[in-house]
């Protein structure tokens, strides 16, 4: 029979994220016990080790990672496309903003404000042929797929989207939207 050490209990701990006084509270142990646990100052009772991994096993279920709520494929532009047809693509698939993407690795960003400032500047004419690269501003965020909901959703509140990367190519999208749509559950 296993019987986990101290340190395999705090590290299961820190992994998903929890703090002393989360899992006590999950496990219906004080908040004390489980630092004198971990420390090793005292040997708990089966049960007591039984409540712990039981509260460890729900808040491994709660964790929602990136993969389960990413859009893919990702609708992007590349660098060397007009502007016209990023505009077009974009009012096509109702985006205000997509990524730059080239040859699967995500090198800008480019928003209807980024289009909508070049046409002030220019003759409408002349926009219309310049390229992506020559307006795109930074790429959005990347992540792992097995990132969890929470780290996305710090990102999301400075960016309009969070790129999923796996082998250094882009296999999704994340969005503020996605974010919204888990409240249903």
């Amino acid at each position: 029979m296993f019987l986990p050490t101290p340190d395999d209990i705090k590290k299961l701990r820190l992994e998903l994220g929890l703090t002393q006084h989360e899992i006590a509270a999950r496990a219906g142990v004080s908040q004390p016990l489980i630092a004198r646990i971990e420390s090793g100052d005292v040997d708990p009772r089966l049960s007591t080790l039984h409540k712990i991994f039981n509260a460890f096993d729900a808040a491994r279920k709660e964790r929602v990672v990136v993969r389960n709520i990413m859009h893919s494929p990702v609708i992007h532009t590349s660098s060397g496309d007009s502007i016209e047809d990023a505009a077009r693509l974009m009012e096509k698939h109702g985006f205000s903003q997509m990524p730059v993407i080239d040859t699967g690795v995500p090198v800008g960003s480019i928003s209807t404000d980024q289009i909508v400032r070049s046409m002030t500047d220019q003759d409408i004419k002349k926009v219309s042929h310049l390229l992506v690269r020559d307006i795109m501003g930074e790429s959005f965020p990347t992540v792992s797929p097995t990132t969890d909901a929470n780290t996305v959703s710090r990102f999301l509140e400075k960016n309009p989207a969070v790129l999923v990367l796996e082998a250094g190519k882009v296999v999704g999208v994340v969005t503020k939207h996605d974010i919204m749509k888990m409240l249903r559950g």
